[in-house]
């Protein structure tokens, strides 16, 4: 494995959380779609565009390494599914009204990441970091109890992620492999889906003449670029500094579900969002320091 470059890291963590931070602009403009059929074509045209890339950017070996090791197309498979039901629940919320639930998913997320790298990894936080973690915490607790009740969209999301990248952190398969893999055991699935319904709106001739078809095929890339810098990062950093960064997307989502799709948001949750970026920053200055010293 190769040796861990945190600057490196760094970068293609933000790159991967800007990105998805931007995600919504992308999926309201397809929001006549449903969110399923969304997802079907999200698969096959990351399949296609994967196998693309891969051919341009080679990994030799890497088939071979998987056909050795059969037991990790078991996991590439579990973390396809996870990613994929990440996937449906997002673009549901963000095309029903729901993007400050979806905002508050990846709020949550960063403290999964925290609690799985400290009970499944052995990471161990700095004293620094542990008062980041308490400010986070206290942040989201805020958030939840706005809500007034469970806020299933926003767990699905934290948690799907939280295990996916987990998943992905640990599996021996280089980043853009892996992630071809993924979609391509999702493959057969969106094609059945596809044949299964006649009525879907891209099973209709008319459809393909339409911008919302080229939106479709425009998800390969879209979808791919982001987890190609998420998992390569992952392998430079440690899961709960990853996770830190994460807040960088529900940030831009909170943005924009408030001043660009006029979602209703409560003034006393300027509270909790103060909380979540003094973690984040405590964090961040903790992140620095130890770069510093390490370089």
């Amino acid at each position: 494995m190769a040796t861990a470059d945190p600057r490196r890291g760094y970068i293609l963590g933000l790159t991967a959380y800007i990105i998805w931070g931007l995600f919504p602009l992308y999926f309201k403009a397809i929001q006549s779609v449903p969110a399923l059929e969304i997802i079907v074509h999200r698969a096959i045209w990351s399949a296609l565009f994967g196998a693309a890339l891969l051919l341009v950017w080679k990994h030799p070996g890497w088939f071979r390494e998987l056909r050795e090791n059969p037991k990790r197309f078991g996991v590439l498979a579990a973390s396809g599914m996870l990613i994929a039901g990440n996937w449906l629940v997002y673009v549901w919320a963000v095309n029903n009204g729901r993007m400050l639930e979806a905002s508050l998913g990846y709020y949550i997320n960063p403290l999964v990441n925290v609690l799985l790298g400290m009970l499944l990894l052995g990471e161990r936080l700095r004293r620094l970091q542990w008062i980041a973690v308490a400010f986070a915490a206290i942040g989201v607790a805020q958030q939840i109890w706005q809500v007034g009740a469970l806020p299933w969209v926003s767990l699905t999301l934290a948690l799907t992620f939280g295990f996916y990248g987990l998943i992905r952190k640990k599996a021996p398969v280089a980043a853009l492999p892996g992630l071809v893999v993924e979609t391509w055991i999702l493959l057969p699935l969106a094609i059945g889906w596809l044949l299964l319904t006649p009525n879907a709106e891209s099973a209709q001739a008319s459809f393909w003449t339409t911008p919302e078809a080229l939106w479709l095929i425009a998800a390969g890339p879209i979808t791919l670029v982001p987890l190609v810098c998420f998992n390569a990062a992952a392998r430079h950093l440690p899961y709960t500094t990853l996770g830190f960064l994460q807040y960088l997307a529900p940030t831009l989502v909170m943005l924009q579900a408030i001043f660009l799709f006029n979602e209703h948001f409560d003034p006393s949750k300027l509270v909790a969002f103060a909380f979540i970026w003094a973690g984040l920053a405590i964090y961040s200055v903790d992140a620095w320091l130890t770069l510093r010293r390490n370089s």
